[in-house]
């Protein structure tokens, strides 16, 4: 069986991997160059070819700098599901930091805590945590 990693293409892939470790809490496993991986010596060396990042628990997910132009955002949204609401809360905060939220955090009629937006980055996020209690 396969298993699922998002890739994300950015304009400064190195930028935004630090704004998802701080926010969401984890770390960049790799990082490595066009002029690491392929001798690259033109405008591309420096450019993020491949990176792999682990959030929010050991989430992981890949990144890499764009060489041609493109449109940030898409149709796709992430989403991480907590297991308590002050954690959700949190990571939904700091997410939200430059970007746009579409829909606050916050208990739903359907039972869980959710809240939507897009990061300054144009990534949309759905951030839900599960009603449980919280560790006292």
């Amino acid at each position: 069986m396969g298993s699922l990693k998002p890739y994300i293409i950015s304009e400064d892939a190195r930028a935004q991997a630090e704004f998802y470790t701080q926010s969401l809490g984890g770390e960049i496993l790799s990082l490595s160059t066009h002029g690491e991986l392929m001798g690259a010596q033109n405008e591309f060396k420096d450019k993020v070819m491949h990176m792999c990042l682990a959030v929010a628990g050991g989430n992981t997910f890949f990144m890499a700098d764009a060489i041609e132009p493109f449109t940030q955002g898409s149709g796709i949204s992430l989403t991480i599901d907590y297991k308590t609401e002050s954690e959700a809360g949190e990571a939904f905060a700091k997410l939200a930091v430059g970007g746009h939220v579409k829909y606050p955090i916050e208990m739903q009629p359907f039972g869980i805590f959710y809240g939507e937006l897009t990061d300054k980055y144009g990534i949309m996020w759905m951030i839900t945590a599960q009603l449980k209690s919280e560790p006292s």
